[in-house]
Parts: structure tokens; sequence; C-alpha cells
């Protein structure tokens, strides 16, 4: 009853459901203590060497092999208890020779002394406590270190792993786009190969010599599935990834952390592709980003930047970018307080900006690498003319002619469309 009662508190300390080296089945409650059962969990060729199986309603608990040990001790109880059902016989018929010795003695002087025959049992019932005690110790070691490694299991969190692999990934894949983004000699020119069976990004169809404007499917991680994107193939040379476009204001940009997670919109209109996605297409290779800007004078500019990566959600889609070139000047990089490099993701609904007063992302209505606020706003409101006030519309504020100084009653500069998209920085049209 002493073992059955210690299983019943080794089951409760591990959880009605832990698994020791095996499995737990539940089992009815109604089953009594008395039920325990310790057995070989498989048919094999040396027991000693089997995982064992105990029973103690409700549960059922495979255990490692070195609960042989358990088997044993149980086996020298059940020997225990015959050897002491058999002192108990030989000093009754000692008790009983006893008496009747000294009732002869009483009665015709003889001295008649009973032979001791249960000194043998004795000595080997104490030579098999010993085993036992031995055997009793040996399990309460096993028994206190498989609790131990139990409770270091139960404090694994897969999601936790998960996000710590991906943050080493993220870690990994910044040291070498910080390297200068360049190799040690200049860079092969990549011209492609003949055959796709998965394309990574639009550049590969390029590769392949389909030069048509449209949506295609791409595979930047095989892990995480196929994606639709759309592919400017026709502008600049062509292999272009789009991940952001305007061209009307039909589509609100002030959305939530899990739309720009995911994206949103239409790829043959105005969309946001998804961070996720973003962050997928410019781990898998070292990306040039391209942003073409359209007021509506039909002035166009663009920027462009050598080294564009976006990192996970565990790192907040941190912004990684550099190496500016282009007509419409370096906006996102104006002075410490804008500068959006190494910036992290902002939305009205997730606050990850360096503004300690409020919510960039919540004042100016968009999603967005926001610092304290901002030089340059991509995702702002579509505005189809000048307006004044908050300047919560697209902006680019190193645009030709934009004044440096600002003020509400100024004339905020509207823009007509807007485009980012991305190919390998080693691409070859």
């Amino acid at each position: 009853m002493l073992l059955c009662v210690y299983f019943i508190l080794l089951a409760a300390n591990l959880g009605s459901e832990a698994v020791v080296s095996g499995s737990v089945e539940k089992k009815l409650a109604s089953e009594s203590c008395s039920q325990v059962k310790l057995k070989p969990a498989d048919q094999c060729r040396n027991e000693e060497e089997c995982p064992y199986q105990i029973t103690i309603p409700p549960l059922t608990i495979q255990l490692p092999k070195q609960f042989q040990l358990l088997k044993n001790v149980m086996t020298e109880l059940e020997s225990m208890k015959e050897t002491v059902r058999q002192l108990k016989s030989a000093c009754l018929s000692c008790s009983l020779q006893r008496d009747s010795t000294e009732t002869r003695n009483r009665g015709d002087g003889e001295t008649t002394i009973p032979k001791n025959e249960s000194s043998d049992i004795i000595r080997e019932m104490q030579v098999k406590m010993s085993k036992m005690s031995t055997g009793l110790k040996n399990a309460h070691i096993q028994l206190k270190q498989l609790k131990g490694q139990v409770e270091l299991f139960s404090h694994f969190n897969m999601n936790n792993v998960k996000e710590m692999i991906g943050q080493k990934v993220d870690n990994i894949s910044e040291l070498f786009i910080k390297s200068n983004g360049s190799c040690s000699n200049e860079c092969p020119v990549v011209t492609g190969p003949q055959y796709i069976i998965a394309a990574r990004d639009c550049s590969d169809y390029s590769a392949i010599k389909i030069m048509k404007n449209g949506v295609y499917k791409v595979t930047p991680d095989h892990r995480h599935g196929t994606l639709e994107v759309f592919c400017d193939m026709e502008s600049n040379g062509g292999g272009w990834t789009v991940v952001q476009h305007r061209i009307d204001g039909t589509l609100n940009f002030n959305r939530t952390w899990s739309d720009y997670k995911n994206g949103f919109g239409d790829l043959r209109g105005e969309f946001w592709l998804g961070n996720d996605h973003i962050h997928l297409l410019t781990r898998t290779k070292d990306m040039v980003l391209r942003i073409e800007l359209e007021d509506f004078q039909g002035v166009q500019e663009y920027a462009k930047y050598e080294q564009f990566y976006v990192a996970n959600e565990f790192l907040k889609y941190r912004l990684s970018i550099s190496k500016y070139s282009g007509t419409a000047g370096d906006a996102l990089h104006i002075n410490n307080d804008y500068n959006h490099d190494q910036m992290f993701f902002t939305t009205w609904d997730r606050d990850n900006d360096m503004y300690l007063s409020g919510n960039c992302g919540a004042y100016y209505g968009s999603g967005w690498w926001f610092n304290a606020c901002m030089s340059a706003n991509l995702n702002g409101k579509y505005y189809h003319k000048s307006y004044t006030g908050k300047r919560n519309g697209i902006f680019w504020s190193t645009w030709p002619n934009t004044p440096k100084v600002q003020y509400l009653t100024n004339g905020r500069h509207p823009f007509k469309t807007v485009k980012m998209m991305i190919r390998p920085k080693n691409y070859a049209p």
C-alpha cells in the first residue's frame, strides 16, 4: 500500500498527462489502487533491457528499462512475504517445542533443548532485506532524476523555440547584409538557369524570357508555400517583384498590424504585399529596392537603394536600407531624428516607433517604419489634390521644390502614383 501511495504522489507531481520515456493512457477512474501492475511494455529477448509499464489507475505510465529494478524489488517483496510467513510458522513451532520441553522438564527432569531451525531463514531474510534496501534506494534515485528531466521539458514552449531560431537566422542574415552588402570580389552576373522548377521571385521568370507584366506565382522559401505577386517585367530591365502600389486612392492603408503582416488589396490595383512575404523575399536573396513616384503635375522621380531587407515579425519587421541613388532624394536618411533605417514597423494598434509621447502610426493614419516620426511615408492617405493641416498623406520630404520648412497652413504636395519594387542585387536583364 505504501508503494502504491508513493507512485500516486509521483504521478501527481509529473502531471496527469506527463510522458516518461513513452506514453500515458487514461483509464477508468473507478479502478482501485490494488490493481497496480508492473510488466514489460513489449516482448523482447532480454527482459532486463525492456521498457516497463506501470499501471496506477487511472494511469498507465511507460517507464524506461532502468525500472526493471522495480520489478526485481517487487519480486523480492513477494519472496520476503513468503519468508516471513515461513519464519512465523517456524517461530510458532519453536514456541510449542519450548513449552513442551519445559513441561517435560517439570515432569521427569529431562533437559532436552530443541535445535533452532529458523536461524538459516533469518540470515537469508537479512540478506534479502539488504538487497531490497539497495534496490529501493537505486529506484528512488532513478525516479528523482526522471522527475527532474520531466520538469525541465515542461518549461519548453515550441513557439518560443521557433521565435528564437528565427531570431538567430535573421541576425546571421543581417551580418551578411551589414558586411557592405557586397562580395569580396566583383559579384558575378547571374544570367539565370534555362529551366526553373519554382521561381523564387519575378527575376527568375526573366531568366526564362517571360517579359510580360502580370500576376505570377513565386516560392521564396519552400517551407512557407507559394504566393502570388505582381511582376513588373517591362520597366528598367524587368524582373521586379512589386511589394506596394498606389494609383487611385480606392484602398485604405490605415490598417491593423495583422493586415500589414499578411498583406491586403488587389495585385492588379492598389495593394501591400505583406510584411511576412517581404521578409521571405529579402531573406533568400540580397535585394535592391526601387521606389517610383509621380505627382499630379506629371513629374516622375525615383529612389533606388542597393541594400534592402525586412526582418521577421519577432524582430518587428525591422527595416535595413542603405546605398541610395536616384532623382527623388534620399528621404529615408535625413538626419538622426528622421532616419528610417533600422526602424521597427508601426501601425495604429502596434506602437513600435521612437516617439515617446504617442503612436506615429495612429497619428498619421498608416503602417510604416516610423522613427519619431518621419521624413517619408508612402502608405499615407491618398489625396487627389493639395491639402493643408496634418501631413498624413503620401509623403516624400526630398521631392524636388518641396520647402524645407512647412507649416500647417502650407499646401501639402500630393502624389498620383507610388510603386515599391524589389529584385536581386546581381540581376542582369
